[in-house]
């Protein structure tokens, strides 16, 4: 008796096949995730706008004006020592702490505003004044933000 043994396994021209087929795919579904990082970006930035504000807004109830471009937003956590000292400071801040950009920096503020009372922003991905797309400063006035 003669035993013939068949090898088992896939061909080259499967594997090829199969890789062809999950590089389509991807090619399909990477733009669509890239761009959903880019929704949460800004989703982010806009939460933390609103946080942002809201304290600021009790702060400057509290102690009838916003802090100083001086204080910055470290004065939502830690009362100020420069003058003007707020008058009626809540004991324990009003943040617990101020929220970064979602490309890591600090957000921006400075008071008075150039039309407002203050201005928050963000650098975007870049950290330079300027820019489009993901690079683009963001600021809390900003009218065309995306609706999520």
């Amino acid at each position: 008796m003669q035993h013939t043994t068949r090898q088992s396994g896939f061909s080259l021209i499967e594997i090829m096949v199969v890789v062809v087929i999950i590089g389509l795919l991807a090619s399909i579904v990477a733009p669509m995730v890239l761009d959903r990082a880019e929704e949460a970006r800004i989703n982010k930035v806009k939460a933390d706008f609103k946080s942002i504000q809201t304290a600021l807004k009790l702060y400057q109830l509290d102690n009838y004006v916003f802090p100083s471009s001086e204080h910055g937003l470290k004065a939502l956590m830690t009362e100020p020592t420069l003058s003007p000292v707020p008058r009626n400071y809540r004991a324990g801040g009003y943040l617990d702490q101020v929220p970064m950009d979602p490309w890591g920096s600090p957000y921006l503020y400075i008071s008075p505003g150039e039309a407002r009372p203050y201005d928050i922003y963000t650098l975007g991905a870049d950290g330079v004044s300027g820019g489009t797309g993901p690079a683009a400063d963001i600021s809390v006035w900003d009218q065309d933000l995306p609706e999520q």
